[in-house]
């Protein structure tokens, strides 16, 4: 069984599921302001998400002053949770819907 570990600031805590890593880093942690158009959101994959569906990697390097190798981690992280993470679960859970946390 894969194991989900959150690496928002040195959290660490680990997870069997990743939707409850989702959820985790939706509600636990602080929400953060897109640096390129100011959108706050929750941080960890949301926050990636957002970044690569609604703005460009130049955008992205420039605000974030990335490199390469950070953009293409940050868009593998996006890829492989979405190849794995039941995403509709996640939102019912954060609207509030069935699913426990």
């Amino acid at each position: 069984m894969t194991s989900w570990e959150c690496a928002i600031e040195g959290d660490g805590r680990t997870f069997d599921r990743v939707e409850d890593l989702i959820v985790h880093q939706a509600t636990d942690h602080q929400r953060v302001e897109c640096q390129v158009c100011g959108t706050v959101l929750p941080d960890g994959y949301f926050a990636i998400r957002h970044a690569f569906e609604e703005h460009s990697r130049a955008e992205y390097v420039r605000a974030y002053d990335a490199t390469a190798k950070e953009v293409r981690k940050r868009e593998s992280v996006k890829e492989t949770i979405e190849s794995e993470a039941d995403l509709r679960e996640v939102v019912d859970r954060l609207e509030g819907g069935s699913g426990t946390f």
